[in-house]
């Protein structure tokens, strides 16, 4: 296959499936991993892809008046490959965070999951609980735990946007009255004492209001990275998280600062 081709074929990966690893193009085009990063890092040079821990996403830049940030309200709302590289970034501080989250959950209980990246992570863990029932508006959280033993599923009905990883909307949400959720486990795109728990966009902040009145506990997972960050819309208010987990990379300084202020931080060791 000559080069043109096999970068051809590349973009034609990263159009159907958002994001590849470099082990998965090397299987799919016979060919070394020195090849397809010299095809992956000229590619990413022309604007073509981004590169991103292992791998290449679609370059994505939708112009702020774009029909579809129109639509969305100028908020660029993410879609697939967007998710599947929040799920690679911070890989190790979100599995830190979410080996953390286990020792809040407890057999027969119903928990909550939102539909972000570290609360897939946390899904992927699960499967070592006796009876568990989740709750939750993640499409990929779902299908990790369709098929997981001693694990029931309910996924929050509404609108699922093309491409996208998660339910939004309210529609389905008066199924919530049906469940007494023990622990919610959710995350953010952003947090700051002020604005607590924000995100951007505005249908699935609703749902996640919504989502998160009636739990007896919830626990914030935010890795180190969204810290003093403000998205457009505020979802949970700092006072009503009961604990923070966060990763080991957050400075001293402000887990103390944070402490101070009444905030139940508890810092979670990375593997290294």
């Amino acid at each position: 296959m000559f080069a043109i081709e096999r970068r051809e074929k590349i973009l034609q990966i990263l159009q159907e499936n958002g994001t590849a690893k470099t082990v998965e193009l090397c299987e799919a085009l016979a060919a070394s991993p020195a090849t397809i990063r010299n095809d992956l890092h000229r590619l990413a040079r022309q604007g073509k892809l981004q590169k991103i821990h292992g791998g290449a996403a679609l370059q994505h830049e939708e112009p702020a008046d774009s029909p579809a940030s129109v639509q969305n309200g100028g908020m660029g709302q993410p879609d697939v490959f967007s998710f599947r590289t929040r799920e690679m970034q911070h890989a190790a501080e979100k599995d830190a965070i979410a080996e953390a989250a286990l020792k809040y959950i407890k057999n027969n209980q119903c928990i909550l999951l939102d539909a972000s990246s570290t609360a897939l992570t946390l899904a992927k863990k699960l499967a070592c609980f006796r009876k568990l029932l989740v709750v939750t508006n993640g499409v990929y959280t779902m299908l990790t735990l369709k098929d997981t033993p001693n694990i029931d599923t309910i996924i929050i009905g509404g609108i699922v946007r093309k491409n996208s990883g998660f339910i939004e909307g309210t529609i389905g949400a008066d199924i919530l009255r049906h469940f007494h959720v023990d622990v919610a486990f959710v995350s953010a795109n952003g947090f700051s004492e002020k604005e607590g728990l924000t995100d951007f966009n505005i249908y699935e902040v609703e749902l996640k209001r919504r989502m998160l009145e009636n739990c007896n506990h919830i626990i914030a997972m935010i890795d180190s990275s969204k810290f003093a960050r403000v998205s457009s819309s505020s979802f949970l208010a700092t006072e009503a998280i009961d604990v923070l987990l966060t990763d080991d990379k957050v400075s001293p300084e402000l887990v103390a600062r944070y402490k101070s202020q009444g905030i139940n931080v508890q810092v979670c060791a990375c593997r290294r």
